[in-house]
């Protein structure tokens, strides 16, 4: 794909499905990784395949909801690699429910996990990157951001939050040649879709034009091409990966 070799990323959610495709995916193109989630265990164990690539991983347990263990988390980055050149906003939860049944504590856990979260990390990479005037920030929204949803009002309102935070800083920070930018994946073959009825799997292929479900490599591949040099004169833009099911 494209050459990532000396540039030291950070990946949070990474502990499975995209995450942990794409921390894999950017080892491979010679990047450092830091791993970042909730589960020590589940990251000790991508740590040593990050390694088998030959390159460096870190593990960062951390919380993205924590504005103290983000802060936390990214001192040890940079105190492990020296510097950041890519972060990758991908952790998320869902609290599906009906909106007029939705407690609020499902609301709220919601949204300060997938936007805030990424709202926190985001600060604190710009700080490094803007001396840097240099690097790469990806953030995981969702084709429901676009289509929305019946039953996650919480995850699309926080998704389509995404975007547009993702909009707003490529704004902000395109003079310090920072870039920003969104991918909004499909339907993907993630623990977060292994819960889904068989049938509803079923009906969802059949409103994909490709025909099946994407894999967590799918989106990988285009995160890498986000965080690659080839892709330093795209920025606030979101990258769709759905298999034709959504067409903006």
């Amino acid at each position: 794909m494209f050459s990532l070799a000396g540039k030291a990323a950070l990946v949070t959610g990474a502990s499975q499905g995209i995450g942990r495709e794409t921390a894999l995916a950017l080892a491979e193109e010679g990047a450092n990784v830091a791993i970042a989630a909730r589960n020590e265990d589940k990251l000790a164990q991508l740590a040593e395949e990050i390694a088998v690539r030959g390159s460096a991983a870190l593990v960062v347990k951390m919380d993205v909801a924590d504005a103290e263990q983000v802060k936390a988390g990214f001192k040890s980055v940079l105190e492990k690699f020296g510097k950041l050149d890519i972060l990758v906003n991908n952790a998320a939860i869902t609290r599906d429910g009906l909106a007029l049944r939705m407690k609020q504590e499902d609301w709220d856990a919601v949204i300060r996990t997938n936007l805030t979260g990424a709202h926190f990390c985001t600060q604190q990479a710009l700080a490094t990157m803007m001396r840097a005037r240099s690097g790469r920030i990806i953030n995981i929204a969702s084709i429901v951001a676009q289509m929305g949803n019946a039953g996650q009002s919480n995850y699309v309102a926080a998704k389509g939050g995404l975007i547009g935070l993702t909009k707003a800083i490529a704004m902000e920070i395109a003079s310090r040649n920072v870039t920003v930018n969104a991918v909004a994946p499909g339907f993907i073959e993630t623990p977060m879709t292994d819960v889904l009825p068989e049938k509803v799997k079923e009906e969802l292929k059949q409103r994909i034009p490709l025909g099946r479900m994407g894999t967590p490599r799918d989106v990988a591949a285009a995160i890498v091409f986000l965080a690659s040099d080839e892709a330093g004169y795209i920025t606030g833009h979101v990258l769709d990966v759905n298999g034709g099911m959504y067409l903006a």
